[in-house]
């Protein structure tokens, strides 16, 4: 850090000023904020074993933190890996980028500073694991020097343990290796990130078999996948096959909730029920369904995920989407919300009371502190990215793509943050919590097409390591 920022009056001011946000957030909103996911994951840490609606893998992570008995530790470290991945970030993009330290520190400004990115940091959910992981991952893939054996080894670890915590981790393992090609490293290389990125997922898979009797990283692939045509799927006008009717979604397609909130509705016709997983067969019947609404009816399929993808996304005013519940988590509260109106039940056994007790000993509740709460949610109705600003920096980083310069570093973030913006639309829904982890590849690509330095712009210029793998020898 101290390398960081010296002689970055900017930058320092930046990361002041996160750090200042952070600290207002862990006074506000003691000991953290909750959110649907959050009391599975709370079930996994009280006594783990592989969830059957989501990997456990931050569930694990939570595991590893019980002994501490402390949900005000387990976010106040969320905090602090966020504030430690923004200075890595920007001290590769100087150090082995030559980007102009301004340019550098403004591509990090909004992971230190915006309102729903401190927010997300505070609620017990797996994404900011996640987006530690995969920038990291992908920060240390796309530094200049040999693509050696250890480094692929490092990276394909890390993508792997980001896969266990958010399946959407799994396609960023095929850009890397793409990346590798790119790079024409040597066959080790690629070998060693394969080895790396499958072992944390078939030590899952084993688990998962062990008590569900199949191979797999959750049972609701299908289900998922059916949320997101039962926007759009019409059984008045198309036959669906007899074994499936069951499944058709209720009323006319216009007048339908978000397809992720379709699944846990009471009556939904996945046959939901609190504290109850979906069983193999209804998974996979969701899965046939949603596979035949797409044969179907290609264009409404192209049409629900385009609009969720190019207008909800990149929109200038954020919606009460999925559900106004949904997005208002995602807001600071003005009321405590911690186990919700009722101790429901849960997968696994216990409620949503019991667990957080079990793991904190104590209740858990969040307590709204003034008046660092109230300056909260002042700023952040102001201070945030904006989807239209997200697809301004994409649109930079795209035509940073015909520059010679850092073009395969470029793509590769690049790529990384349209890939992270894409796959839920396509295969569940979209939700705002799904942009952030992809906001920081975007920034950062952008930043390598534009803000390089030429050579070295005089005496305080940072060194560089040589940008072409060839100029090491392998291995290094």
């Amino acid at each position: 850090m101290r390398a960081a920022v010296a002689g970055n009056r900017l930058f320092s001011v930046l990361l002041l000023a996160g750090i200042v946000l952070r600290v207002l957030v862990v006074l506000g909103f003691p000991p953290a904020l909750f959110f649907n996911d959050s009391f599975d994951f709370l079930r996994i840490a009280d006594g783990p074993f592989p969830h059957p609606l989501r990997p456990s893998g931050y569930g694990l992570v939570l595991w590893g933190l019980k002994p501490f008995h402390s949900l005000a530790l387990v976010t106040a470290l969320q905090h602090a890996a966020v504030v430690g991945i923004a200075v890595v970030g920007y001290r590769v993009l100087v150090r082995n980028f030559q980007v102009r330290r301004w340019v550098a520190a403004l591509a990090a400004a909004p992971l230190l500073l915006d309102a729903y990115q401190a927010e997300l940091e505070h609620l017990v959910l797996s994404d900011t694991v996640f987006t530690v992981l995969i920038l990291g991952a992908m920060l240390l893939l796309a530094r200049p020097g040999a693509a050696g054996w250890r480094r692929a080894g490092l990276v394909g670890a890390l993508l792997g343990v980001a896969a266990v915590t958010r399946t959407v981790g799994v396609p960023l393992f095929v850009i890397a290796l793409l990346y590798l090609l790119l790079r024409r490293a040597r066959w080790t290389s690629f070998a060693v990130l394969a080895a790396a990125f499958v072992v944390p997922l078939g030590g899952y898979a084993v688990w998962y078999h062990s008590d569900y009797g199949r191979f797999g990283m959750s049972g609701v692939d299908g289900i998922f996948l059916w949320g997101r045509t039962s926007t759009f799927a019409d059984c008045d006008k198309h036959t669906p096959p007899p074994e499936l009717a069951h499944l058709c979604p209720y009323g006319a397609p216009e007048g339908r909730p978000a397809a992720s909130h379709q699944i846990w509705v009471e009556n939904s016709p996945t046959g939901w029920t609190n504290g109850k997983p979906f069983d193999e067969k209804t998974n996979e019947q969701a899965q046939e369904f949603a596979l035949w609404a797409i044969r179907t009816q290609p264009l409404d399929y192209v049409k629900t995920v385009s609009y969720d993808f190019f207008v909800r996304t990149f929109s200038w005013n954020r919606h009460r989407y999925p559900t106004v519940g949904t997005e208002a988590r995602y807001h600071f509260p003005t009321r405590p919300w911690a186990q919700g109106e009722k101790p429901l039940p849960l997968v696994g056994g216990g409620d949503r009371v019991s667990v957080v007790r079990e793991y904190e000993h104590g209740s858990g509740r969040t307590h709204i502190v003034g008046p660092f709460a109230g300056w909260l949610r002042a700023y952040q109705k102001h201070v945030f990215v904006r989807g239209t600003m997200l697809g301004a920096v994409l649109l930079a980083g795209l035509a940073g793509l015909w520059r010679r310069r850092g073009r395969r570093e470029t793509a590769l973030l690049w790529t990384t943050a349209v890939t992270l913006l894409a796959i839920p639309p396509v295969t569940v829904d979209f939700d705002y919590r799904y942009m952030l982890p992809a906001v920081p590849f975007a920034c950062f690509a952008a930043a390598l097409a534009w803000g390089r330095r030429k050579a070295a712009d005089g005496p305080g210029a940072t060194r560089a390591e040589p940008a072409e793998a060839e100029v090491q020898p392998a291995g290094a």
